[in-house]
């Protein structure tokens, strides 16, 4: 199991991978087979060296969401459950990474957290079949899918309720070497658990979805796939701070702020 980070370091944008408490730099591409194995010499203070910033994981080409993936959540927005998966997608403009600041839209009313267990495709994957669909897999992340969610009541598309700038932070790292076991999703506003269930209690599994969607679209490396969020959205505010955190994967926090 690697922890892979993208970072601005000393002028240069690159990948890193942490093993054993220590950081150390990636040269070319993270989803060529020999790239993990190759990395170079541990950067002096890991996370911690003076200058370093952790980005958003990866630049991906398309974020492919998964709607009312989650019966609770369904059942607290009201909504009839799905018999397919329901799928959307968020602009990679939406991306930012820990730390960086969610910004609240002027006048688009109420915008919610939705913590999300996310997956980072890892190879061009065109209509996988399901028992080979985690061999598409890259590794794991976290992803809050904020939406703008009185915009969302009053449309049939979820595009521009979900597609803000801002509105899909990712994050902190990819956790390479997992599977589909059970992983508790959670988000935290200020110190307080808003949202607490387990990947258990996913309508449509992992591997389900990898099948369903790579054969409507073609998935790249880098491209995301974020399996729904829990019961318990609510409304952020300028001044909060906002945590998703999954189990076995870590944990994703960001500011939230009033667009200038």
């Amino acid at each position: 199991m690697d922890r892979v980070y993208r970072i601005s370091y000393q002028g240069a944008v690159q990948h890193a991978v942490d093993r054993g408490g220590a950081l150390h730099a990636i040269g070319g591409d993270i989803f060529a087979t020999p790239s993990l194995s190759t990395a170079g010499a541990a950067i002096p203070g890991g996370l911690n060296a003076p200058g370093l910033r952790v980005l958003a994981p990866v630049t991906p080409s398309k974020i492919v969401c998964v709607g009312l993936n989650y019966k609770d959540h369904a059942a607290e927005t009201g909504m009839t459950l799905p018999s397919e998966p329901l799928l959307f997608l968020k602009p990679p403009t939406a991306v930012i990474g820990p730390g960086d600041p969610i910004r609240l839209p002027p006048g688009v009313g109420r915008v919610d957290h939705e913590a999300e267990l996310a997956l980072v495709i890892g190879r061009r994957a065109h209509r996988v079949p399901r028992a080979r669909a985690w061999d598409s897999v890259f590794g794991l992340t976290c992803l809050n899918d904020v939406t703008a969610r009185e915009m969302q009541s009053k449309e049939s598309q979820f595009t521009r309720c979900k597609g803000f700038d801002t509105f899909s932070p990712v994050g902190p790292c990819i956790v390479t070497g997992l599977d589909g076991e059970p992983r508790d999703v959670e988000a935290w506003v200020n110190g307080q658990r808003r949202q607490a269930s387990n990947t258990r209690h996913l309508i449509f599994p992992i591997d389900y979805l990898i099948e369903y969607i790579s054969f409507v679209m073609t998935l790249e490396p880098g491209d995301i796939i974020s399996t729904g969020t829990p019961e318990g959205i609510g409304p952020l505010q300028s001044g909060d701070t906002v945590t998703v955190k999954v189990e076995g994967v870590g944990e994703l926090t960001n500011p939230v702020e009033a667009e200038p």
